[in-house]
């Protein structure tokens, strides 16, 4: 191996680590910060070069992410997310309804929008409501983040990792949901049943629930503008509109208001996300530029990546010791050389998603509600959420596998 080489191998995994592990001791670099040092380390040693590199970050995931992020902003500031979630949950006058109304709602949103934010919305309403109606948070904010990541299954636009695996695959936006969307359907009872059975004494004390919802001050005008907006965006994702200038357009229209400053919009994007995202690409690129050789592609095939369920169990346990995105990015040298790369990229979104039930670490959704529930004084905890999410991850796994390997 050549000093390069070496180079190249060594900025890999110490990149990889410290964004699996969030940092690097001793500084206060995040995993944004992690990724763009890899990928400039990369270009430093002569990995890739600086005009290669510009080339290696995929603009599509990028333009994606960012207008998706514009869009949902937008339903965030406007109040939409909170009239829509007021309504629902509601409309729940039972302790099971109320279960079921957040699993559906969040689940359903996520499938169309990032699931993070998703997250970020629907976590302070549902402390709310149950410290209003005095019960038992957890089994509510449990299922608050394992719908958001069941959910967001079922398309492209759903999570960062399927964002870029449609860029990746070229797999169109309808393809990608007739093929997921039953695992997300299957998913999202999964969850309801589970939490249900897990937390019965929450359940078996029959209650009339009567919950209020703060739902704060709502921009009717720009409610209305930002609902149809999302209608015309989902069909121009079904109509085959290039994912990324579908979401760019609709993001960019939706700052033509005069009700909302712009920067109440700046604020809700997450820059980090997309710096670690731009630096990722960066670094897988100069690693299969000076490592990726006939052999190591051989090997994919040897270790078995052709098969549905050992593809499958890999990303999974990938998923879970680096986060998914970077799994989805190690595994991106090795899908094309597969025998059926369409289904194998499907089987990589179902299975990094699905895997970020497993612990509460598994996945920033479940990050996200853990700690906007400390902000509001409920701690959920990593056995509680571990007492759902195991049995969960396996049984949506297996069956997600199940259906892709039969079709």
């Amino acid at each position: 191996m050549t000093w390069t080489g070496a180079g190249a191998l060594f900025t890999l995994v110490l990149t990889y680590a410290g964004v699996a592990v969030g940092r690097i001791p001793g500084l206060r670099l995040d995993r944004a910060g992690i990724a763009l040092l890899g990928g400039a380390a990369m270009i430093a040693i002569g990995a890739i070069s600086i005009e290669d590199a510009y080339k290696a970050i995929n603009l599509d995931t990028i333009t994606l992410l960012l207008g998706m992020m514009i869009v949902v902003a937008h339903l965030k500031v406007s109040g939409a997310f909170r009239a829509l979630g007021g309504f629902a949950i509601e409309h729940a006058h039972a302790p099971f309804m109320l279960l079921v109304m957040v699993t559906l709602l969040t689940g359903v949103l996520s499938a169309f929008l990032v699931n993070d934010a998703i997250c970020l919305v629907m976590a302070p309403i549902v402390v709310h409501v149950t410290r209003v109606i005095n019960r038992n948070p957890v089994p509510y904010l449990i299922a608050t983040c394992t719908a958001s990541n069941c959910g967001s299954v079922a398309t492209i636009t759903g999570n960062p990792q399927n964002m870029v695996i449609g860029a990746l695959s070229g797999i169109s936006y309808p393809a990608f949901t007739l093929a997921l969307a039953p695992v997300a359907l299957f998913g999202l009872l999964c969850v309801i049943v589970i939490v249900r059975v897990v937390y019965r004494a929450e359940f078996s004390r029959p209650a009339e629930l009567s919950p209020e919802v703060y739902r704060g001050r709502m921009l009717p005008g720009q409610v209305l503008k930002a609902t149809i907006v999302c209608v015309l965006l989902a069909l121009a994702f079904f109509a085959g509109v290039p994912v990324a200038k579908a979401a760019l357009i609709a993001g960019a229209f939706l700052l033509v208001t005069r009700a909302i400053k712009p920067r109440r919009i700046y604020r809700e994007i997450d820059g980090p996300l997309l710096f670690m995202f731009a630096g990722l690409f960066v670094v897988v690129a100069g690693a299969e530029r000076t490592l990726l050789t006939p052999d190591m592609i051989a090997w994919a095939k040897n270790i078995g990546l052709d098969d549905v369920w050992r593809l499958s169990g890999f990303t999974a346990v990938l998923s879970n010791i680096m986060s998914n995105v970077p799994a989805v990015l190690a595994l991106r040298p090795f899908i094309p050389g597969l025998e059926n790369p369409e289904r194998a990229w499907l089987v990589v979104a179902m299975s990094s998603t699905l895997a970020g039930n497993f612990t509460l670490l598994g996945s920033v959704a479940n990050l996200i509600v853990a700690e906007q529930a400390k902000a509001a004084g409920k701690e959920l905890s990593f056995s509680a959420f571990f007492k759902v999410g195991l049995p969960l991850t396996l049984v949506t796994l297996l069956a997600g596998t199940a259906l892709l390997a039969w079709s």
